[in-house]
This record gives structure tokens, C-alpha cells and sequence, in this order.
């Protein structure tokens, strides 16, 4: 059965343009011309893939995130936004999507976004493993984390990014190594956007200031997930 996308676009023009190539591409193809509508489709469809314009009426990209993502985080949602908007597609980032493209942009380049999340998805269904560290459980078979016992809802990519920090506790990554094993993972475009993750990240795992931080920032290198002290 083919891959479902969700296109989210208040001009009809580009929603049949993206209609046609991708289904063209072999995926099925689910409109919607404003957020609201693009709610009630993504909980009847359940698209594996979102492609998200921001301005709309009725309920635009960052009022559809902030809900949808309040109701499920694991569905990678691109925000396809204008050149003069690209500073806005930082507000959409933080409120959990997982990349953006900018247009006009070549059909080719969208497509490659599509394969790699979709990578990624298939990359999930890898034997059970869990990580706990510092009050964290990460579960990478059933994509859920938990603090302190209670759920933490993460994106996608902040999620492979916790993963990717908690294997190796104590190790600095560089941003490069970080982007390199997102890009293993399946993602692309990351170099713009890992602080803004990272940033992400930290502000739904580190919730007592009097403590230190789970994430550390490593001076002219990048970050590490900070080693838990042995106890006697």
C-alpha cells in the first residue's frame, strides 16, 4: 500500500501541483486547504509524511502544529514556506516540525526529503533497546521517552537526537557528527536547524534550573549528554 502524504495548502494550484508529481512518485496524496482541515484529515488518515504551508486562514501552520503535535509526535511534518518567510519557519521548528524547504524549490529535492523521513520511519522497526540515564527512559522500538516516569512528547528529530546522546554519555559530538547520524537516520537539511533541536530538546528534559543540565554544550565543538557521576 502506498505511503500516504498530507499536503496542507490554502492555494489550490499548489496542492494539484504536489498532487500530481507525488502521486506520480507512487505515494497517495491527502489535501487540505487550512489547518483545521488538515487536523480532521490527519486523524482520519493517518499520513505518514506532512507537507505544511504556514499562512492559511482559519487555523494556520503553527496553530495546526501546536495541535497536532499535542495530540501526536511522531509523524514528520516539512513546512514548505517562502524565502522572505525563512525566519519564520524557526517558530515552526520549535513548535515541532522537523524541517523546512524553501520555494521555490525543485520537485526532486522535495522528493529526497520524503525518502529519507520515511527512511527513518523503517529504521524504527529495529530490535527492542532501551536507555536509561539520569532519570530518562528512552525506548527506541516503541519511540516513547519518559522523565522521571512521566511521558515526554518529542519530534522526531529531537527524539533521534536524544538517542543518538544517550548512547554514548560523556562523548562530545560534533555538530557535524550529529548531523551525519541524522542523516543516517534519514533526515536532511539539518545543518540550519540542529540548534534550534537541540534547543528544543533541552527545554522538555531539563525542568529543575538548580540542576545541571542533561545536555552540555562543549565550547568550539558541539554537545554531549553529560556522564552520571559514579557512586560509591
Amino acid at each position: 500500500m502506498p505511503e500516504t502524504i498530507l499536503v496542507v495548502d490554502d492555494k489550490s494550484s499548489v496542492r494539484q501541483l504536489l498532487r500530481e508529481y507525488l502521486t506520480e512518485q507512487g505515494y497517495r496524496v491527502v489535501q487540505a486547504e487550512n489547518g483545521q482541515e488538515a487536523l480532521y484529515a490527519a486523524r482520519r488518515e493517518h499520513p505518514e509524511v506532512i507537507l505544511l504551508d504556514v499562512m492559511m486562514p482559519k487555523l494556520d501552520g503553527y496553530g495546526f502544529l501546536r495541535q497536532f503535535r499535542a495530540e501526536q509526535s511522531q509523524t514528520p511534518v516539512i513546512i514548505i514556506t517562502a524565502r522572505e518567510e525563512e525566519a519564520d519557519a524557526v517558530l515552526g521548528l520549535e513548535l515541532g516540525a522537523d524541517d523546512y524547504i524553501i520555494k521555490p524549490f525543485r520537485m526532486r529535492e522535495l522528493v529526497a526529503r520524503i525518502h529519507a523521513v520515511l527512511r527513518r520511519a523503517e529504521n524504527n522497526s529495529q530490535p527492542r533497546k532501551q536507555l536509561r540515564l539520569e532519570g530518562l527512559e528512552l525506548d527506541e522500538t516503541a519511540h516513547t521517552v519518559t522523565m522521571d516516569g512521566q511521558p515526554v512528547t518529542l519530534t522526531p528529530i529531537e527524539f533521534s537526537l536524544l538517542a543518538v546522546l544517550m548512547r554514548s554519555p560523556g562523548q562530545a559530538f560534533t555538530r557535524t557528527q550529529l548531523v551525519d547520524h541524522l542523516l543516517d537516520a534519514g533526515f536532511t537539511g539539518l545543518e540550519r536547524t540542529l540548534n534550534v533541536h537541540i534547543r528544543n530538546l533541552r527545554a522538555k528534559i531539563e525542568t529543575r534550573p538548580d540542576q545541571p543540565g542533561r545536555i552540555e554544550t562543549v565550547f568550539g565543538v558541539g554537545y554531549r549528554f553529560r556522564k552520571p557521576l559514579e557512586t560509591a
